[in-house]
């Protein structure tokens, strides 16, 4: 009779236990009625990777969820991600997830960066990978060549449109898509455009680069694309303020001066003929259409309007540019432009 009762109390303990750890296991992870997400380095141990789920965890699934760790080998094969952890999610299933490596993709953007360096600072906010270890690659020129660049025209490889990646993607996959993406969208279509008009593709980039720079009205850049491939075909300097700026490496310049214009760069269009060896900016989509489909007409010459509208007056002959110049040059006084 004793023994009955003994293996009752054993059973009733059994079930208790096993109860207890089903709620552990099966109640709801997250404390939050939002998705929220964890971030895994590839430094991050169970320790660390606990603590960081420790804010949004219920106590009895982070309780549960480390039991399943320490037993399930999680902590010898921690894998790196960006994990989603939503709400009604019980343990098993954020383990599940961690140890699988069922991680939640990023958008993605690629901003119209100035320099590599700024590129490198935006992407790393998005991803893993060090700005730092980023922007050394994107100036050395053996890493550039792997893509069919160089130091100065890496920035064309890089089209600014919206992509899904993993948040852990490695430097090198990143670049292959990144190249991917170039190839994609310089289909046969804007290749032969750009063909027709007697640029290679990264050249269009580099026009276009300058063109985002001077305006940000997409309506009028087909226009300046035109003036601009008028002087080339004519043998003159482009004459690009917006190169300067990227050459004095001084991007708030509101006016440039004389002086300014005998910057030894390769960048500096008053002293060098032709295009840049690079673009000055990852030109937008639109700015590259403009070159693509660039206005047809014989203006040599434009100044900004002196209404401050962000367009342009273009002039044909020089005499007129000097008259549409001394109407910005008297605004800009007016309102104490420096």
């Amino acid at each position: 009779m004793k023994k009955k009762h003994y293996l009752i109390a054993i059973a009733v303990c059994l079930l208790a236990a096993v109860g207890v750890f089903y709620y552990y296991l099966m109640s709801g992870f997250s404390t939050s009625e939002t998705t929220q997400y964890v971030y895994i380095d590839d430094n991050d141990d169970l320790d660390s990777v606990s603590n960081k789920l420790l804010p949004i965890a219920s106590e009895p699934a982070i309780t549960a969820f480390k039991t399943l760790a320490r037993h399930g080998g999680y902590a010898e094969k921690i894998r790196s991600g960006r994990y989603a952890i939503k709400p009604g999610e019980n343990a098993l299933t954020v383990f599940r997830n961690l140890k699988n490596g069922h991680q939640e993709p990023v958008m993605l953007t690629i901003p119209e960066s100035r320099t590599m360096d700024r590129l490198a600072g935006s992407l790393s906010r998005k991803l893993m990978v060090d700005s730092t270890v980023l922007a050394i690659c994107l100036q050395d020129n053996d890493f550039c060549q792997r893509y069919g660049c160089d130091t100065s025209t890496i920035a064309c490889l890089f089209v600014p449109n919206t992509y899904e990646v993993y948040w852990n993607t490695s430097i090198d996959y990143l670049m292959e898509r990144m190249q991917k993406e170039h190839k994609h969208f310089w289909n046969d279509e804007r290749t032969k455009k750009a063909s027709a008009i007697g640029l290679t593709p990264n050249e269009v980039c580099t026009l276009a680069s300058i063109i985002d720079e001077e305006t940000a009205n997409n309506a009028e850049k087909p226009m300046i694309a035109g003036m601009y491939l008028n002087r080339i075909q004519k043998g003159m300097p482009l004459q690009a303020d917006p190169t300067i700026k990227f050459a004095l490496k001084n991007f708030a310049l509101k006016r440039i001066y004389h002086d300014m214009l005998f910057i030894d760069s390769p960048y500096n269009t008053y002293r060098k003929e032709g295009l840049p060896p690079g673009p000055i900016k990852i030109a937008s989509i639109a700015g590259i259409d403009a070159v693509l489909n660039r206005v047809a007409h014989n203006y040599l010459y434009m100044c900004a309007k002196e209404d401050f509208s962000g367009t342009h007056n273009f002039a044909v002959s020089y005499s007129d540019h000097l008259r549409n110049a001394a109407r910005y040059s008297k605004a800009l006084n007016e309102r104490g432009i420096k």
